[in-house]
């Protein structure tokens, strides 16, 4: 690996254990410190991820306008500042406004990182990728995060917000002196739009829908993980600090367990409709779990089983997108499937917010399962449409 995608790899390795101070107590601050409702918390959460989406659209624009260096930073000072004010003042509805501000600044740097990856090792296809988020930047800092978050909690809340802007200052200082010279392609978007202007096929068209409803229900269930079930742990008195380790077993499993279940993957689920039916149905074992967790152990087995089902479903979905997409629409296809998660991402959180507070933690739990069948049932039959094109069995391998 280039030296410079090595900086990109551990730029956000900091940023993202910095981030994960936060995010996995949003839900807890809201509800449980500033008195508001699982409902409203879902409302802020939703605000954070649509400013995020916001962030990533403006990101990738100025990526192309002045260049990733520049965008990154811009978006860091914003964040930087949101941070700031968040460390000064975290009362509501202040942190409302400071946590929007962090979505899109945040959301700005994510792309313009992904590409001086590429632009750095032109010859790294995929890997460079997977290195920013698979394998390093993102498991291991929700991971060191996520524990580093709980320790802290355990002693202040208060002291997360000063801890997660003091790692993103060290991020800053990264990006400022170790980003300048990691070449960058500055080509437009002329040469994909004219190649996207070709229309794709009724029936691929058809399957991505199919895909990308799967994926949304399937996103909707996770994210209760960091919504309504991380407040619901509080009522079962475990801890902030045993909360937060659940998210370091995540990021633990899926960094270990990679060269574990790539090797049988390729023995027993070769094809990526396989490995995302599997997933999907591990995925309801997993609240079927947690269902009826009334101690911690219960919610580490739980997690344990949502991040094998994690490990096969993820990854395989952007995979199916590619295959599904016409030539020089891989990157328009890609930005379908990503917007689709960040809709789980926002809307679950509202949506299970509301059922908790209205019938609770159980008819949600049921009301999950439900969602993860439905999104069972279209992941069998996503490339049904497909059947009458043989050319385009491949999309489901």
């Amino acid at each position: 690996m280039p030296k410079t995608v090595w900086l990109l790899v551990i730029g956000m390795a900091v940023n993202m254990t910095g981030a994960s101070f936060l995010w996995p107590l949003n839900s807890i601050y809201i509800h449980d410190h500033l008195g508001k409702s699982l409902f409203i918390a879902g409302l802020v959460l939703m605000l954070n991820n649509f400013t995020s989406v916001i962030g990533s659209l403006l990101g990738g624009y100025l990526h192309d306008k002045i260049g990733g260096y520049r965008s990154v930073i811009l978006g860091g000072l914003i964040s930087a500042g949101a941070l700031a004010g968040l460390t000064w003042n975290h009362a509501w509805p202040d942190y409302v406004f400071f946590l929007g501000a962090i979505g899109l600044g945040s959301g700005m740097i994510g792309p313009a990182i992904l590409a001086m990856a590429g632009a750095a090792w032109k010859g790294g296809g995929r890997k460079a990728f997977n290195a920013i988020y698979i394998y390093v930047a993102n498991n291991i800092g929700v991971a060191l995060g996520a524990a580093l978050g709980g320790v802290i909690a355990s002693y202040s809340i208060d002291l997360i917000f000063a801890a997660n802007l003091a790692l993103f200052l060290v991020f800053m200082a990264i990006a400022i002196f170790g980003y300048r010279n990691i070449a960058e392609k500055h080509a437009g978007y002329a040469g994909t739009a004219a190649a996207s202007a070709k229309r794709a096929g009724r029936a691929q068209v058809a399957s991505l829908i199919l895909l990308c409803f799967a994926y949304f229900l399937a996103w909707t269930a996770y994210t209760q993980w960091t919504a309504t079930i991380s407040t619901y742990t509080q009522t079962l008195h475990i801890s902030l600090n045993k909360y937060s380790f659940l998210w370091t077993l995540n990021g633990a499993i899926i960094v270990l367990g990679q060269p574990l279940l790539l090797p049988f993957l390729k023995r027993f689920l070769p094809e990526v409709k396989q490995q995302i039916v599997v997933g999907t149905a591990i995925f309801m074992l997993s609240f079927a779990v947690v269902a009826f967790a009334g101690h911690f152990a219960g919610f580490l087995v739980a997690m344990a089983i949502l991040t094998v089902g994690e490990m096969l479903v993820w990854p395989a979905v952007p995979a199916v997108a590619n295959t599904l997409s016409p030539k020089g629409r891989e990157g328009f296809y890609q930005g379908i499937i990503n917007s689709v998660a960040t809709c789980g991402r926002m809307i679950g959180p509202v949506v299970g917010g509301f059922v908790a507070d209205a019938f609770g933690m159980k008819a949600l739990f049921g009301l999950l399962i439900i969602f993860l069948a439905i999104s069972l049932l279209l992941a069998l039959l996503y490339d049904r449409p497909l059947a009458e094109k043989p050319h385009s069995e491949a999309a489901g391998k």
